[in-house]
């Protein structure tokens, strides 16, 4: 098109400039793939029409051809729209907002992720002034990471934004490593230089920041390092959620195979969709195995348990067995003489 297509009268203290209003005798709109006009605050695809809209690209039909499309919308034959490469939304007050390149689409696990659209809804978050997203790891394990500069005095959390954007966005959208920046690299002429990014470690993320629990028993470190060798982070808290650390269903399954393979217990994808911390994950790994052992001796462990968990005067003693039924039943919480029954 035109040297020109939009215009916007930049005001002080914006934090991020819009594209603007289209200029007289052009038309900008965004369109989805089926090239049907997106509601407002949506994203899409930013075409222009008009006057000042070219004859094509010289010498290079089969380009003319993918980037020069008829124009459905202008009620005249013979219009075109071209097509800008460029993701965008159109903001309530009637103006364009640019949101990256459609060239940064990527697919995650069959999913066609718009990487603009993941740093639009981040920079919605009060705490994140400027963003970029890229894509790395192997193509069957696309890994998401997200460079963020925050606002003057802020300073998000891992954890924070990722729990941001699970309520925005669909899981496959959520970011997998975040890593804080003091400045984005800039290009000469102002725009992002995503090749200055700095290298992310992906695949050696932690999951565990200062808001964190580290494993504190033998068995939760075991199964730290299942999650941090099926996850490919260096480390993680046992109230991390598996499922915010990167982990989905394909996972899931390795997940639960090396249960399997490391402590003979054969966990249910649903039971671990239920217990998605280390946590959560160990009572129901431990629970597993006390359903294994003989019933007398499932009895005397919760006896034991009975007595420490119960303030008694007297000295405490060891119960046996056999002196379960002699427990003074006043001093045993009603919920566990029910499993004791059962």
């Amino acid at each position: 098109t035109t040297i020109w297509s939009a215009v916007h009268c930049v005001q002080g203290g914006e934090e991020r400039v819009p594209i603007g209003r289209g200029l007289a005798n052009n038309r900008l709109i965004i369109l989805d793939r089926s090239l049907a006009p997106t509601p407002i605050g949506v994203a899409g695809d930013l075409y222009i029409g008009g006057d000042g809209v070219a004859r094509g690209y010289f010498r290079r039909p089969a380009l003319t051809a993918e980037r020069f499309v008829p124009d459905g919308l202008a009620g005249a034959p013979g219009k075109r729209l071209y097509a800008t490469g460029d993701l965008a939304r159109l903001a309530p007050t009637g103006e364009l907002e640019f949101l990256g390149r459609i060239d940064h689409q990527v697919k995650v696990r069959g999913v066609r992720i718009e990487l603009g659209e993941i740093e639009a809804a981040l920079l919605g978050h009060g705490a994140v002034r400027d963003v970029a997203v890229t894509a790395g790891g192997e193509a069957s394990d696309v890994r998401l990471v997200a460079y963020y500069v925050p606002v003057a005095g802020a300073s998000p959390s891992e954890r924070d934004l990722r729990s941001y954007l699970a309520e925005r966005l669909p899981e496959a959208m959520v970011p997998r490593i975040y890593v804080e920046l003091a400045e984005m690299p800039l290009t000469p002429n102002g725009k992002l230089d995503r090749r200055a990014l700095p290298e992310a470690a992906v695949g050696l993320s932690s999951g565990l920041d200062a808001a964190s629990v580290a494993p504190r028993t033998p068995f939760e470190r075991s199964l730290a390092a299942i999650w941090e060798e099926v996850l490919g982070v260096s480390r993680v808290g046992i109230d991390d959620d598996f499922f915010a650390l990167g982990g989905h269903s394909l996972k899931a399954m390795q997940l639960t195979a090396k249960l399997r393979t490391e402590n003979s217990i054969d966990l249910s994808l649903r039971e671990l969709l239920g217990a998605p911390t280390i946590a959560s994950l160990s009572i129901a790994v431990a629970r597993r195995k006390l359903e294994r052992l003989p019933h007398e001796e499932a009895l005397r462990i919760l006896a034991e348990v009975e007595a420490l968990a119960t303030p008694r005067q007297e000295a405490p003693r060891r119960i046996e067995g056999s002196d379960v039924q002699k427990t003074d039943q006043r001093r045993i919480d009603p919920a566990i003489e029910e499993r004791r029954q059962r």
